[in-house]
């Protein structure tokens, strides 16, 4: 089965997550996606190394399915190149600041006068209006600037997450975007400039809390990994190992309470709602800490899961690849890449029952920029000329 985007070309000039990323699901569904990068590689190529050839994790997970044209793009004859590719393209994903595209000839007037249907995906830090929009930032300045940092951690001690979820957020966005303006343009003809940013993405995730602020409804302060919207909602510590329970809703409340034998708690106003719940769930951690100190981790995720009660192990990264509740399994595709062993890679999210497409492996540097070029138009003898002139 081909691919729902097969015959859609791409160019990503996208760096670390939320530009490659978006390529990635867009490769992911059968479009031919090319990344451009300079003949040395760019640093998000190299971070966290996992192979012997130095590539990074993050590399793998964001370019898996594409091909690598390796690039001098600020070189009179790079540019040349870039202008020839991009006539071509029916996409081109870049993640720079509005000075940042127009330095590389990447922002979306200079494209449209190249290729009038064009469609730009970009992703920045803080969008393109307003006073900070040159202003460069990654995953952890998303979750600072939406309060999403004040609230994590305790009283005192803000943490970011561990992971970079706004980053990843981010690229999804930019993906439905994408494709939204895909449909758009075979029903209309015209391109578009679909745009994303991390502060956009990040104050959509603490839009409920900061609506409360707002109203004056409500000022949250951190309460741990304490849910101060339901209760009892916390990681617990069992006889050998953590987990984590979800109480939420008013039938998930009441069986909670038969389970453990404390029906009392349903006549409690301090419980009457999942509003209340949070405010008053230290009492009702304390209670779910007291019923799982006795018990193995095993044990009260089988009790809880029997209950139909949101609840899982906390795992360590280690458990996670070597098999537990079959995630390895399930959700990854150990993926061959020269001169290493295998790397287990996740795939977008979102599965299809058609369209999708089986991935080919994350490309080397330069791997394919012969192939990549000739299937622009360049001949034997342009493509040994801009060899020669080390433009590629």
């Amino acid at each position: 089965m081909n691919g729902i985007l097969e015959g859609i070309r791409v160019l990503d000039f996208g760096r670390w997550i939320a530009g490659p990323y978006c390529a990635h699901i867009l490769a992911s569904l059968g479009a031919d996606v090319v990344r451009v990068e300079r003949p040395k590689g760019e640093d998000d190529r190299y971070l966290m190394p996992v192979t012997r050839h130095g590539e990074g994790a993050q590399f793998l997970q964001c370019n898996d399915g594409k091909r690598s044209l390796s690039l001098r793009m600020t070189s009179p004859e790079g540019r040349e190149v870039m202008r020839r590719m991009i006539a071509q393209a029916d996409v081109v994903v870049a993640n720079y600041s509005p000075s940042g595209l127009r330095h590389f000839g990447l922002d979306y007037d200079t494209l449209r006068a190249i290729r009038p249907d064009i469609i730009l995906a970009s992703a920045s830090a803080y969008g393109t209006d307003g006073p900070m929009a040159e202003r460069i930032g990654f995953d952890g300045v998303g979750q600072a600037v939406s309060g999403a940092i004040h609230l994590t951690g305790e009283p005192g001690q803000p943490f970011r997450a561990a992971t970079a979820p706004i980053d990843f957020a981010t690229a999804l966005s930019l993906a439905y975007g994408t494709l939204a303006a895909i449909i758009g343009r075979m029903r209309t003809g015209e391109g578009a400039h679909v745009e994303g940013s991390l502060v956009g993405t990040s104050l959509n995730i603490t839009n409920q809390i900061l609506m409360e602020e707002a109203t004056g409804f409500r000022h949250r302060e951190p309460t741990g990994n304490r849910s101060p919207m339901s209760g009892p909602s916390d990681v617990f510590r069992a006889r050998d190992g953590w987990f984590i329970m979800q109480v939420i809703g008013q039938k998930v409340f009441e069986r909670w309470c038969r389970l453990i034998g404390r029906e009392d708690l349903l006549e409690d106003p301090r419980f009457a709602s999942d509003d209340l719940r949070g405010e008053n769930g230290e009492e009702l951690s304390r209670i779910m800490r007291d019923w799982a100190a006795g018990r193995s981790r095993d044990e009260c995720i089988e009790i809880l899961g029997g209950a139909n009660i949101g609840c899982g192990p906390v795992l360590a990264p280690a458990e996670v690849v070597g098999g537990a509740l079959d995630l390895r399994a399930t959700f990854m595709r150990d993926v061959p890449f020269p001169g290493s062993d295998p790397v287990p890679i996740v795939p977008p999210p979102a599965r299809l029952s058609r369209g999708g497409v089986e991935m080919s492996r994350p490309p080397l540097l330069g791997e394919h920029s012969d192939a990549v070029l000739a299937s622009h138009g360049f001949g034997r003898g342009e493509i040994d000329r801009l060899r020669g002139a080390e433009t590629v």
